[in-house]
C-alpha cells in the first residue's frame, strides 16, 4: 500500500468480519464527527453490521498485514453508503482505493451522503469527481445532522 507499510488487501466482508468491521465504523466515527450525536447504541451498530450490513449489503473490507480490518466500505446499488477507516489509515491511500472499488462495481454512477460539517469528507468526494447535489436540514436522517448529497457520474 505505501512504501514500508503492511499489505492491504481489498475484499469482500465475510459473517466473521461483522464485529471488527463495526469497530472501525464507531473508531472512525467518533475520531471524524465527534459532535454528531449517533441515534444507535455500539451494540446496535454492532447488530446492525452483523445482521444488515454484511450479509444483505455489497460490503468490503480493507485488511492490512498483521493489523486485521483497517477500513470497511458498503455499496447498495449506486449508492456508496458507507466509508471508514481506521483513524490511523486516513492519508494513505486507502480512502482512494475504495472509492476506485466503489466506481469499478458501479460504472454508471455513484451517489452518498455525507454531513455537512464533515469538510474533509467534502473535499475527498469532491477530489474524486463528486459534485454536490442537494443539501439538506437533516430532518430526513437519524442523527437529525444537516446533510449534503453527492454524485459522481462517468
Amino acid at each position: 500500500m505505501t512504501a514500508g507499510g503492511p499489505a492491504v488487501v481489498l475484499r469482500r466482508a465475510h459473517a466473521a468480519d461483522a464485529g471488527a468491521a463495526a469497530g472501525v465504523w464507531l473508531r472512525s466515527f467518533t475520531a471524524a464527527l465527534p459532535d454528531v450525536v449517533r441515534p444507535r447504541s455500539d451494540d446496535e451498530v454492532r447488530d446492525y453490521f452483523r445482521h444488515v450490513l454484511v450479509p444483505l449489503r455489497e460490503t468490503w473490507v480493507a485488511e492490512a498485514a498483521g493489523e486485521g480490518v483497517v477500513g470497511v466500505l458498503v455499496l447498495e446499488g449506486e449508492e456508496l453508503d458507507q466509508l471508514y477507516l481506521e483513524p490511523g489509515w486516513r492519508g494513505r491511500g486507502l480512502g482512494d482505493r475504495f472509492v476506485a472499488l466503489a466506481k469499478e462495481r458501479s460504472p454508471t454512477g455513484l451517489s452518498l451522503w455525507t454531513f455537512q460539517v464533515n469538510t474533509p469528507a467534502h473535499r475527498f468526494y469532491e477530489r474524486h469527481g463528486f459534485t454536490a447535489v442537494e443539501r439538506t436540514d437533516g430532518s430526513g436522517n437519524e442523527e437529525r445532522e444537516p446533510d449534503v448529497r453527492y454524485r459522481w457520474r462517468p
